[in-house]
């Protein structure tokens, strides 16, 4: 298959020219780098289809060659999506521009104090900064486990899985009541 120069670089300017709107602030350039890039699409469908050949079934009437049907049906379903998405952002922008008077997208305080305070993370030394809610110096307490997890040690004394988490439960109902109610 010999792709065609002529398809090839426009293509590739689409690419170059819509991913460098769609990297602006401006929501109206936003929507066109995506059509350019939907636009670029379509051309490297066509050019991965290649040249007409011939057909797999003939009725013996013509020497043509035929194209392959599916690489224009794909085109066809791309040109639709990319056509309601469009729609759909061109919505977006009118409503923005109705509510604010503003085609420009500024940064959210929100995302700029995550950030800013992601890279303090990132320039502070490892352990110095301690964000957790484990308060035990004893990671192994037992007393933080799950009863059944608890009766699970003690299978190695001829017991069933079922036995032990009795076991187990009645042991944790007893260290409850001893306790008594608290105030």
């Amino acid at each position: 298959m010999t792709v065609s120069l002529a398809l090839l670089i426009p293509m590739a300017v689409l690419y170059a020219c819509g991913v460098y709107l769609l990297l602006e602030k401006s929501m109206t350039r936003v929507i066109l780098g995506f059509l350019l890039i939907g636009n670029a699409t379509n051309i490297l469908l066509l050019i991965t289809a290649g040249r007409p050949g011939s057909a797999p079934i003939t009725d013996g009437g013509s020497e043509e060659p035929y194209s392959d049907p599916l690489p224009q049906a794909l085109i066809l379903t791309a040109i639709v999506i990319t056509f309601a998405v469009s729609a759909f952002l061109m919505a977006l922008v009118y409503r923005s521009w109705k509510l604010a008077r503003e085609d420009q997208l500024e940064p959210d305080a929100e995302d700029l104090a995550i950030s800013t305070r992601a890279g303090a993370r990132a320039e502070t030394p490892e352990g110095a900064d301690e964000d957790t809610d484990f308060q035990s110096d004893d990671p192994l307490d037992s007393s933080d486990l799950d009863p059944v997890l608890q009766g699970a040690g003690r299978q190695d004394e001829g017991r069933s899985a079922t036995e032990s988490a009795a076991q187990a439960d009645a042991d944790a109902s007893a260290e409850s009541g001893a306790e008594g109610p608290k105030p």
